[in-house]
């Protein structure tokens, strides 16, 4: 069984939790991330410390403490230092230009996708062929960078589409006669 649970998380300075009933929040300097808590989890703040313990000893008390110490330490990381993805499109004439709160990508279909940007996320384009997705949520930067890449995935044969920067693509041999 898992023990991630028994290990503390802990609270840098610059960074206040507020606990209140079966809701945290956790505020630092790339902003402020809230959570509601599984009624079978507790947790207490103590000594700059996070703690998730289950109420009972069943084995989903105990495997939803794990997962919520890792999402609270998630949360923290969020919100000093912030998580980022790199996508990268490989193929010619592929494109990516950041406006504003909008995503322009030239993916060699016959009209150009546009994809608005969620809140608390912001993307760079620092090439025509790099997109870099940050945010505080580890989540949502995850599913941001997920929904891009869904647009165009590599395909097997030439490589071509929206990867992931160290994604490696297996590629097949081409059809043989």
């Amino acid at each position: 069984m898992s023990r991630v649970a028994n290990a503390p998380v802990v609270i840098p300075s610059g960074v206040e939790v507020s606990l209140k009933d079966n809701e945290i929040s956790i505020k630092g300097s790339k902003g402020t991330l809230s959570r509601s808590i599984h009624p079978d989890v507790e947790v207490s703040q103590q000594d700059g410390e996070l703690k998730a313990t289950a109420r009972t000893k069943s084995r989903q008390s105990v495997a939803l403490s794990g997962t919520t110490r890792a999402l609270l330490n998630n949360m923290v990381v969020g919100v000093t230092h912030g998580f980022e993805k790199k996508l990268t499109l490989v193929g010619v004439g592929y494109r990516a230009k950041a406006q504003g709160d909008k995503l322009d990508l030239t993916l060699g279909f016959s009209h150009p996708v546009v994809y608005k940007v969620p809140e608390g996320i912001k993307i760079e384009t620092p090439s025509q062929t790099e997109i870099v997705v940050s945010g505080s949520d580890k989540q949502v930067v995850g599913q941001v960078a997920a929904d891009i890449r869904a647009y165009r995935p590599p395909e097997p044969y030439k490589g071509k589409g929206v990867r992931y920067s160290d994604e490696h693509v297996v590629r097949k041999d081409a059809k043989k006669k």
